[in-house]
């Protein structure tokens, strides 16, 4: 096996920085701020971390030659960088073409050995080191921005506008937009200001997630009482046991790790237990607990440089910054779209309240519901109502069954042919290598799956689909990527992991991302896949592939009951679709609070804690508590790559919705083949090579609605009116 340690790192963000990479280039380019490493740059070009196949030699790569191969590649980016930028200045005649050829050819090996470390630092039981994945990351991160940030070669395209064809077109507005949020219009002083200005960003950044970490960290409720675990579905009470290995022996420790949080105030049958650790979670790094872990000055900070940001670039304020990478085109655009989905969610989040309060109280409870009780009578009516009980329906769905049936589904919508290589090396005995045949007997692309880990320090039953390298027609690379779960491992013999319902909307989303990272038809790297996709839309096609959990005919052909082999009952899985729309108004409307908040706080002024006074009524029946601070903990907004582009998450699905509304007119094999040729014939195919937009007109013939969403969620009241489409 590889000479790696064997233990597991801290989280990682999967997506580049907002505005260090203005436009998305994929799910793997995560964003820090470290000192640039010394790596060997001498030698011949990654030797050794290919085999002559074009597949990754797993057997033998080692950290240093993960080291080694990505100081050469990346020398040689920069050097090809230089050479270029030498040719400009003396006068040289080049076709934007020939410039972007030339950097796709010399970026594609560095770009595979990104991805193969990246793979290697996710995986579950053979893992790069923190330390060494970070000193990879940062020197192929800067390589990489050289052609993005260079002064000769933006003047050049800048001038030359006569592009040999649409692909051309497209990445010549790439760079372009690149070039002018990285400060390449700007003086020479105010580019040293704009670096100096984000440097100090990048600390107070730091300083909000370490807080916050610290935080989580030291919270600890602790229980002895078995009755308060008794209803914990197996993971959670792995994940809370003083020993995993045997979950049913107590104490059980309750931290603040979010599906910790989640799944406790789900399954704990004590109102005061909740309401604890309920309490704790709003209120972390804030003033109200810990003063020392004080987040509220950071995130004001940061708010206050993210404007000066956007200023000094010319805009007005950081959202409307943002804008300029996504679909969504502008702030009064996204409002619409807010309010059209209000008008349906915040009427069906009142009735949906006040059925969940009923139920409640005939089920013996004595008090108002608070935010603290809603998930746990959530699952307790689903359960008498509809006899949904996840830990039954569990059952049905192991893993293998799941993927194989996955699989299938996906050769049935896609014409494709999914084909295991049993003598593929790969990291661990557990990891399994896949073809994918598209029209002839030449794979088109292929990926690992990665199912089990050994520790949960990732969090439970999480996904990523880590693009090992994009279709790369100037270097003659077909694409790879690696699909990572941290399911844990079967302790029974015979018994593979069963899926509950977020994991099987897990699994599917992430692989629906995969499909896009390999039947991409671009013909540059920098186009293919999920690159160059705006950010609200990057998401879509895995929530297009988990939407087909909506069909219970899929539902009953990815089942099988682990013991007996039995598919699920017909009756269940149309009632299981309750596990997404049951309190869908309700949960929608969070949804749109916070994106709501996160644009506004990085448009308004005003002190944080005034503008979620301002938005909290607007989108949420229950009173704010006067203590809530939960801004101060927004990690993913304030320290990750989601500043004004939360709403992302909800745009994708929106689109989805849409998308998906097709296959869903007829639920026939034949249909689904229909619109399924379709739908890969521009979604899957174009890759950031056309804007989302122009892309979903080519397959819909019109523009988005937001009503297949709402119809989707079984809230949409026809004698209202969204839109007029």
């Amino acid at each position: 096996m590889l000479n790696l340690l064997r233990r597991r790192p801290a989280p990682v963000p999967l997506l580049r920085a907002a505005f260090q990479a203005p436009l998305h280039t994929s799910e793997n380019r995560p964003g820090y701020i470290v000192l640039v490493p010394e790596i060997g740059e001498e030698g011949p070009l990654g030797e050794g971390v290919l085999k002559p196949d074009g597949l990754p030699a797993f057997s033998d790569i080692t950290i240093e030659m993960c080291l080694g191969a990505i100081g050469q590649q990346a020398s040689a980016v920069e050097k090809s960088v230089k050479a270029l930028e030498g040719d400009l200045l003396s006068g040289k005649q080049l076709d934007a073409g020939s410039i972007f050829r030339e950097l796709d050819t010399v970026t594609g090996p560095l770009e595979t050995t990104w991805g193969v470390a990246k793979a290697l630092y996710l995986g579950n039981s053979t893992l790069i080191p923190t330390k060494s994945y970070m000193n990879i990351h940062e020197r192929a991160r800067n390589a990489r921005a050289a052609k993005f940030c260079n002064q000769t070669v933006y003047k050049a395209l800048q001038e030359n506008s006569t592009e040999t064809g649409s692909d051309e077109q497209r990445l010549r507005q790439k760079f372009l937009l690149e070039g002018q949020l990285n400060g390449l219009t700007l003086s020479k002083d105010k580019q040293e200001g704009l670096k100096e200005l984000l440097t100090h960003l990048g600390r107070e950044r730091a300083s909000f997630k370490n807080k916050v970490n610290m935080a989580v960290h030291s919270f600890g409720h602790v229980i002895g009482d078995f009755n308060l675990v008794r209803d914990f579905p197996q993971p959670l009470l792995e994940a809370t046991a003083r020993n995993p290995a045997q979950p049913l022996e107590g104490p059980w420790k309750v931290t603040l790790q979010p599906q910790i949080v989640d799944g406790f105030l789900k399954y704990c049958p004590e109102r005061l237990q909740r309401w604890n650790v309920w309490r704790a979670n709003v209120l972390k790094a804030s003033s109200q607990q810990d003063k020392a872990l004080e987040n509220s000055t950071h995130l004001e900070k940061i708010r206050g440089m993210r404007k000066r940001q956007a200023n000094i670039l010319g805009y007005e304020n950081f959202a409307d910054m943002s804008m300029q990478t996504k679909m969504v085109g502008s702030v009064d655009n996204l409002k619409q779209i807010f309010a059209k989905l209000l008008k349906f969610a915040g009427p069906a989040q009142s009735v949906e309240l006040d059925k969940l309060q009923t139920f409640a109280q005939d089920s013996g409870c004595d008090y108002k519901l608070e935010s603290y009780d809603v998930a746990y009578w959530r699952r307790k009516q689903l359960a008498a109502e509809h006899g949904l009980m996840e830990d039954k329906l569990r059952e049905f769905f192991p893993l293998p069954r799941v993927l194989s049936g996955l699989f299938a589904l996906s050769e049935q919508l896609f014409g494709i042919r999914i084909v295991e290589q049993p003598k593929a090396e790969v990291w661990h005995p557990a990891v399994k290598f896949y073809d994918v045949f598209d029209k002839d007997s030449t794979p088109v692309g292929g990926f690992y799956v990665d199912c089990y880990s050994k520790e949960h320090k990732l969090g439970s039953n999480n996904g990523w689909m880590v693009g090992i390298r994009n279709s790369n027609k100037s270097a003659g690379l077909t694409p790879l990527c690696a699909l990572i779960f941290n399911f844990s491992e079967p302790v029974e013999e015979g018994r593979p992991p069963l899926l509950g319902y977020d994991d099987l909307q897990m699994l599917f989303k992430t692989f629906g991302s995969g499909l896009q990272h390999m039947l991409t038809q671009a013909g540059y790297s920098d186009l293919a896949g999920l690159s160059n996709i705006e950010w609200d839309a990057s998401q879509v096609s895995g929530y297009v592939m988990s939407n087909f959990l909506d069909d219970p005919t899929v539902l009953r052909g990815i089942s099988g009951h682990f013991a007996s082999g039995d598919l699920l009952d017909a009756g269940l899985s149309h009632k299981m679709p309750l596990l997404k729309t049951q309190l869908a108004g309700y949960n929608l409307c969070q949804d749109l609070y916070l994106a709501d908040l996160d644009v506004e706080l990085h448009r308004s002024g005003a002190f944080w804690l005034d503008v979620v006074k301002k938005l909290w009524p607007v989108y949420h029946c229950m009173p704010l508590d006067k203590k809530d601070a939960h801004p101060c903990s927004l990690t993913d907004i304030f320290a990750g790559d989601w500043a004004a582009a939360q709403f992302s998450h909800l745009y994708s699905r929106l689109i989805a919705a849409d998308i998906s509304s097709s296959f869903a007119e007829q639920r026939s094999k034949e249909n689904y083949a229909t619109v399924g040729s379709r739908y890969k014939q521009t979604f899957l195919s174009s890759g950031g090579s056309v804007p989302t937009a122009e892309v979903f007109r080519r397959f819909q013939g019109r523009d988005p609605s937001a009503e297949a969403l709402l119809k989707s969620l079984n809230i949409f009241v026809p004698s209202q009116t969204t839109e007029s489409n």
